[in-house]
This record gives structure tokens, C-alpha cells and sequence, in this order.
């Protein structure tokens, strides 16, 4: 699987619903800012993925398909 997750960090406000819901990809920094891994969406978490990006109350998570 290749896709990744990506937060735009303008329209997130640090909620961390993400990291809650996807600690294996997600940490947050000291503001509570999410942290990106940046590697590729395992198969067994990419539900865990969409389920967090859904969950995003400012739309600022989501999957982005990086395949060439």
C-alpha cells in the first residue's frame, strides 16, 4: 500500500483525535500538533487510517495515494 497520511498543519488546531485514534502513525508535539511517521499506510491499519481522517472535526487529516 503506498498511501500516506498528510495533516495540513494551517487548518489543524491540535485537537488530537488523530494520535488517539492512530498512535502507530500518529504523535503529538508539545502544542498537541500532530506528528506524521510519513511512512506508507500498512494494510492491516488503513481502516484505523480512514477512521481517523473521518474523525478530524477541522478536515485537516487526511490519505493521500502516492503510487507512481
Amino acid at each position: 500500500m503506498a498511501d500516506r497520511i498528510r495533516v495540513n498543519p494551517i487548518t489543524c488546531e491540535a485537537h488530537g483525535m488523530c494520535a488517539e485514534l492512530l498512535p502507530e502513525m500518529i504523535t503529538l508535539d508539545d502544542w498537541g500538533y500532530p506528528i506524521v511517521d510519513g511512512r506508507p499506510v500498512p494494510r492491516e491499519l488503513v481502516e484505523h487510517a480512514r477512521r481517523a481522517v473521518k474523525s478530524c472535526p477541522k478536515f485537516a487529516l487526511l490519505i493521500e495515494d502516492k503510487r507512481d
